[in-house]
């Protein structure tokens, strides 16, 4: 492994002066948001031998630029055009003058170009959106899994692991993700024992795994480790596989709800149906960026698969498989009314909310409008669980004295 290079810049935090109003009151968690990694965030830490195998821009004959990784088919990049984009500072000024944010117009693509980097403009867009503390994860890094070979993934996930507490570590407001590889196994244990000493509060896996299952006792000595570190796993959305497998007609459609969103379902039903947490009771987990209306129903065919195919169902459980999900599991949404709606079914303490920043597809820079919407419904208690409260419990994020009354 090459010396980690250091080659960020120092982070500072704002003070809340710009927090919105409606939620100024509450200690505010995103549980989902991504990080610009800089271009040598893998080559700057990898062994030369894997340089040629890193995820990499090229340019065809036609002057058409694609995406290409190890694992992935080739996906052809389509920026969106520059003179549709907004700057964040404009958007702040047009709402401090007319005293309303004005909706994006998501039909032109990312509206902010720059937003998402590792500097102070981050916090500024923090403070902009109420938001208090973030869990982080990658947007480059999101390829950590896809190669077939386990040992390019260790390679991947352990740089930008070193890359992320570099630029995070030890900050009171970004909380990064300590990326896993799973397909080898006792690597994995390895790297959980060495985040765990550097400070970091989760670790992120892939929901799916090529060629085998989270159910399989093999995983037995990862879920050891993470138990005996208290880290609890964060299962993103569309890792593990390519995301992009539909084409055609409504292929952008098809990807985004069965090959990213349903990723998540998978784990969370052979975590739950399997017996890994009558092994491993102090073990966690969580969903990302994949919403909670899901749940209610999963829950139910869990248990109902349990009682009607009792015959062969094995390992016989101390609970149902919905139980273990409402002691174990957690799930985050962005702009999820069916999830909140249907909460008795899932239980309001599994339910945590992030704004994606700055994905196009949440709700920064317009969260207050949007917890308005889904939570119009809920008690305060509830509202500080959700946007705040959840988060920092199931990571470990110290909650000021005076929010501790909402809990």
């Amino acid at each position: 492994m090459d010396k980690a290079v250091k080659n960020t810049v120092p982070l500072k935090a704002p003070n809340r002066a710009s927090a919105k109003e409606a939620i100024k009151d509450y200690f505010v968690v995103s549980a989902d948001c991504h990080v610009n990694e800089p271009i040598d965030v893998w080559s700057a830490r990898v062994d030369k031998r894997f340089h040629d195998r890193l995820p990499q821009m090229k340019v065809d004959e036609q002057g058409r630029m694609w995406f290409v990784a190890e694992g992935l088919r080739p996906s052809r990049v389509r920026e969106a055009p520059r003179d549709e984009s907004i700057p964040i500072e404009t958007f702040m000024e047009n709402a401090a003058a007319t005293g309303s944010r004005q909706q994006l117009d998501r039909s032109k693509g990312a509206m902010f170009q720059k937003q998402g980097g590792y500097g102070e403009d981050r916090y500024r867009d923090m403070d902009y959106d109420g938001i208090d503390a973030e869990i982080v994860f990658p947007n480059k890094g999101l390829t950590n899994w896809q190669s077939p070979d386990p040992e390019l993934n260790v390679a991947m996930c352990r740089a930008w692991t070193d890359w992320a507490h570099e630029t995070f570590g030890g900050h009171s407001r970004s909380f990064p993700a300590a990326c896993i590889a799973p397909a080898d196994i006792p690597a994995a244990v390895k790297e959980v024992e060495r985040v765990a000493g550097l400070g970091f509060k989760f670790v992120m896996m892939p929901p799916l795994v090529k060629g085998t299952g989270y159910n399989m006792p093999k995983f037995d000595p990862l879920w050891a480790a993470l138990s005996e570190a208290g880290l609890p796993i964060a299962f993103h959305a569309g890792t593990g596989k390519d995301p992009r497998t539909a084409s055609g007609n409504g292929g952008a459609i098809i990807n985004f709800v069965v090959h990213a969103m349903n990723t998540v379902l998978q784990p969370t039903v052979e975590l739950c149906a399997s017996g890994v947490f009558d092994r491993f009771p102090k073990l966690k987990f969580t969903t990302i960026e994949a919403g909670a209306g899901w749940i209610p129903y999963a829950l139910w065919a869990m248990d109902h698969g349990y009682n009607c195919h009792a015959f062969w169902v094995s390992p016989k459980l101390k609970y149902k498989p919905s139980e273990y999900f409402k002691m174990h599991g957690h799930a985050s949404f962005e702009t999820d009314p069916v999830g909140v709606e249907l909460r008795h079914l899932v239980g309001i303490d599994s339910l945590m909310w992030g704004n994606d920043y700055p994905h196009i597809e949440g709700c920064w820079p317009n969260s207050e409008a949007s917890i308005d919407v889904w939570g119009k419904d809920l008690t305060k208690q509830e509202i500080a669980k959700v946007i705040g409260l959840n988060a920092a419990k199931l990571f470990n994020i110290p909650v000021p004295d005076r929010y501790k009354v909402q809990a």
